[in-house]
């Protein structure tokens, strides 16, 4: 269980990026959704023991992370957004030098160790390919192998989908499913999809403050009959932006559809929809900017 209380960073420009962040993440695949900038980078930083906080606590099981962050390295794997390698080093030679690193010193375990975990994440027949020849998703899952160094008991991923095409995306979050079983697994993302397929708890991050928390069915329900939609010509967006909760837009057949929230039929065209955990996102994210 990770648990954050009270969390607030403010980098020396003055810039707050996290604000009173409070979360508890149980085992499992946690979703954290939110445009750029909303803190989520920031927020994993501070978690993976790579920053330290303003003021809060962030507590692992029985491990204060902020007061003794090497006990959160020993049990950590971290994909960060921009994951740099050795582009002409092989696969197999930079996940063995990465469990070296992690102090598997053993050269039979570590050996064990690789070959594993090149089978797990389906790149054995490229181990000795340099990694520049890598795909997008071929990296990420070479990212996720290194992160898997050591049996972690958290993994934190952040943006790992950004960039990849659909295979390799589906193949990528099959992964991320099958290790989040049994640990702990932070999931940081603004793609909703992503989200949607794999978490049961989520939350929504938004100008460094959690803005909603729970299952994403959970609070798609809370917007049950509460979405509506209609189809406009683009110079039309605008008024209906001054007269409705518009939360998303987006372009079909050469018109325009939007979607707003209403509690009951806003006007003549506009037909109900399920709502879905994009309209929850959309709304969640318009509401924070009114505040």
């Amino acid at each position: 269980m990770l648990t954050i209380e009270n969390l607030t960073h403010v980098y020396a420009n003055g810039t707050k990026a996290l604000d009173d962040v409070t979360l508890t993440i149980p085992t499992g695949m946690f979703g954290l959704l939110g445009p750029n900038g909303a803190g989520k980078s920031t927020l994993m930083r501070s978690i993976a023991t790579l920053q330290t906080p303003t003021s809060g606590s962030i507590r692992f099981d029985d491990i204060d992370v902020i007061k003794n962050p090497d006990a959160l390295r020993r049990t950590l794997g971290y994909l960060p957004q921009d994951f740099g390698v050795y582009p002409r080093v092989s696969a197999y030679d930079m996940l063995d030098h990465m469990a070296v690193l992690k102090g598997i010193s053993d050269g039979k375990d570590r050996k064990a160790t690789v070959e594993t975990l090149l089978h797990q994440v389906n790149l054995w027949n490229v181990r000795k390919k340099a990694l520049a020849g890598f795909s997008g998703g071929m990296r990420q899952r070479f990212g996720i192998a290194q992160a898997l160094i050591g049996n972690p008991r958290l993994i934190i991923v952040d943006e790992p989908t950004a960039g990849l095409d659909p295979e390799e995306r589906n193949r990528f979050l099959n992964l991320l499913a099958e290790i989040g079983e049994n640990v702990v697994v932070i999931l940081s993302t603004h793609i909703v999809e992503d989200v949607t397929d794999l978490c049961s708890r989520m939350a929504i991050l938004a100008d460094g403050r959690v803005q909603m928390e729970g299952g994403p069915q959970e609070l798609t329900m809370r917007m049950k009959g509460r979405v509506w939609r209609k189809a406009i010509d683009k110079d039309q967006l605008e008024v209906h932006r001054e007269t409705h909760q518009v939360i998303s837009t987006r372009l079909l057949g050469g018109r325009t559809i939007i979607h707003v929230v209403a509690d009951e039929n806003p006007g003549p065209g506009f037909e109900p929809v399920n709502a879905t955990l994009e309209d929850v996102y959309f709304s969640t994210l318009r509401s924070s900017k009114r505040a």
